[in-house]
């Protein structure tokens, strides 16, 4: 899904932006990034990373998602470790002012997308995601061969 958001967004003659090897659509300052949690059917809030995913799909998240709530406390420059930082560090190729926006979805290779959604998505240190906003989208019937 990834490559074909970068493909449309080429058409629209909309940015497209490489991230390590992998290609982006920019859209307005605001990065796509699809990601499919299950292939089955399953409840949004259920959407979790694998306990393996890369530490550059962690740092978009945290560099370019929304801003975390407020925690019990605000971290001072000197009690933060330069691996904390690493992680809230913005992709150049980005741009620092980029906003992540989270497409999220599950999909089989037989019935295809069985739920989609969008919305901006802070990543807990569980794996899980905050969705401080969210929206389902329709998903248009699938074309019998």
């Amino acid at each position: 899904m990834r490559e074909n958001l970068a493909d449309t967004a080429r058409e629209l003659e909309e940015a497209v932006r490489d991230v390590r090897g992998y290609e982006y659509a920019v859209i307005n300052d605001h990065a796509l990034f699809p990601f499919r949690y299950a292939d089955r059917p399953r409840p949004l809030d259920r959407a979790r990373l694998a306990s393996n995913t890369s530490p550059t799909r962690r740092r978009l998240f945290r560099a370019h998602g929304p801003e975390p709530q407020d925690g019990l406390f605000e971290l001072d420059d000197d009690l933060t470790t330069d691996d904390y930082l690493d992680l809230h560090e913005a992709f150049e190729e980005l741009g620092a002012s980029t906003r992540l926006v989270c497409v999220f979805f599950t999909a089989d290779p037989e019935n295809g997308i069985h739920a989609i959604y969008w919305g901006d998505a802070y990543l807990e240190p569980d794996r899980t995601f905050t969705w401080p906003y969210k929206e389902q989208l329709p998903v248009a019937p699938q074309m019998l061969a």
